[in-house]
């Protein structure tokens, strides 16, 4: 249904794709915009909104999956599954 499109990042006019996957998650979520700049730029736009030098806070979690330790950006609740990197991944395809 859906393919790979290549974009363009309107920060720094590198091409860059948008995946199947990807596209799919966003109808999912119910975007409406296909993403606008790159992984790069997104992530140093993120960065750029957090304080100079502050680390993100990282949790310690066990996946649901396969029972691997785990770090995960957000406070685990009981009543939601976590995922390690690779089970998340292999999930969101």
């Amino acid at each position: 249904m859906y393919q790979d499109k290549t974009l363009v990042c309107k920060d720094c006019g590198k091409e860059f794709v948008f995946t199947a996957g990807e596209q799919e998650f966003y109808a999912e979520k119910g975007f409406q915009n296909e993403p606008s700049r790159c992984k790069e730029c997104r992530q140093a736009k993120k960065n750029a909104r957090r304080p100079a030098g502050a680390k993100r806070e990282m949790y310690t979690a066990i996946c649901s999956a396969c029972g691997k330790e785990t770090e995960v950006p957000f406070k685990p609740s009981e009543d939601r599954p976590v995922y390690c990197r690779e089970c998340y991944e292999a999930r969101r395809k």
